[in-house]
């Protein structure tokens, strides 16, 4: 029988968001049992939790078919080096952190050696891919989600779940006061402050920077002494941002490489392409237009697959249209540019739409996400040995 204060655990997170919020469960769970053992795939977040890195998590982190292809056999040999280790030093319990393919045949290995299995933010197959329900149901003993939604998804199919909050609710927050951020930046306190959140990746900003430029021209003499910030991801330099319209623009966009939750809190209204941002805008109270623009291929595609009936992750956990989403045809500079102006200067429609925002934060649950997960999961252990 384990000892709960010393368990022997392995994790795998295969992308940079799973290595953050690894490593916050790690932190949690490092609380509860000091004495925990713990390896697996990670990067520079559990690496600083004390997690032995058995293979680099940056090696796996790949979209596309031409990269999976061509990261075959790192795929591979991470796989054998995690089984090998399930075999030769059996853990007492397998975390797995999204990352659903390479993650559900790693729960396959431990089922067949009868380690329990807790998975942590749960693949979306509750917007697409739904048949996979059968897999996981079958190999994962426990599953913590971070949306509510997803909680019913996997309760109505008859599955263990519990939803621990999302962890975005204890690391979204401002360091400074919106007055003394502004005035770091020398833009007067009067100054209307819009912000443009293209995304992350290459393929996003050359997909909506031009569009979210072309509309901030559009709002230029709408919006009272309009200021434009955009916050550069760590994934991209500025270069990037003038090869995709910045260059020549036509307005003044101050791009800040630091402070990104002090910067979306200080805009009275967003830009934003579809992703993750629409749940840290709603945390900070910040008003936004969501919008997003694939290829015509991949948006005929996606609309036959994916069963959800919202773009952003906001409009699904409130179960309604509580921000404005402006996809594919309709991501369009006018549309978008009158949609964020009447954010700002239409005080019925703001009242209304920040009022959805607060019931999206309440429905996301409070802080201590992590914590919760970490107690499910030696839980998870207690309850293989009973």
């Amino acid at each position: 029988m384990p000892d709960i204060n010393s368990p022997r655990i392995m994790i795998v997170a295969g992308e940079a968001s799973g290595d953050m919020h690894g490593a916050r469960l790690i932190a949690a769970l490092k609380e509860q049992a000091p004495e925990a053992q713990i390896c697996g795939i990670g990067g520079p977040e559990l690496t600083r939790q004390g997690v032995e890195i058995l293979y680099d998590s940056s090696q796996l982190a790949v979209v596309g078919i031409v990269e999976v292809i061509s990261h075959l056999s790192f795929i591979r040999e991470a796989l054998r080096t995690l089984e090998n280790r399930l075999k030769d030093q059996q853990p007492d319990l397998l975390i797995l952190i999204d990352y659903p393919d390479f993650n559900l045949i790693m729960a396959k290995k431990a089922k067949r050696l009868g380690i329990p299995v807790f998975y942590y933010i749960s693949p979306q197959v509750w917007a697409w891919r739904s048949g996979r329900v059968k897999t996981i149901k079958k190999l994962v003993d426990r599953m913590a989600v971070i949306l509510p939604i997803e909680q019913e998804f996997y309760r109505k199919r008859g599955m263990a779940v519990d939803f621990v909050g999302h962890p975005l609710m204890d690391s979204v927050r401002t360091t400074r006061t919106r007055e003394d951020f502004l005035q770091s930046l020398g833009i007067a306190p009067e100054s209307t402050v819009i912000g443009i959140l293209p995304g992350s990746r290459k393929r996003e900003i050359a997909g909506m920077l031009p569009i979210f430029l072309q509309a901030a021209k559009h709002m230029k003499d709408q919006l009272v002494k309009p200021v434009f910030l955009l916050p550069l991801a760590p994934t991209l330099c500025e270069d990037d941002l003038m090869a995709n319209g910045l260059a020549e623009a036509g307005v003044e966009v101050k791009v800040i490489r630091e402070d990104r939750y002090d910067l979306m809190a200080a805009c009275e209204a967003v830009m934003a392409a579809s992703g993750t941002v629409s749940l840290e805008l709603a945390i900070l109270n910040v008003p936004m237009v969501i919008s997003y623009r694939v290829s015509p291929l991949t948006y005929f595609l996606g609309r036959r697959l994916i069963k959800v009936q919202y773009a952003s992750l906001v409009n699904l956990v409130a179960g309604r249209e509580v921000v404005p989403e402006l996809l594919q045809d309709d991501a369009v500079p006018g549309k978008i540019a009158g949609a964020t102006v009447r954010l700002v200067s239409n005080q019925t429609e703001r009242t209304l739409h920040l009022n959805g925002l607060a019931e999206v934060r309440e429905k996301l649950g409070g802080a201590g996400a992590s914590a919760k997960a970490a107690e499910l999961a030696l839980a998870t252990i207690r309850e293989n040995e009973e």
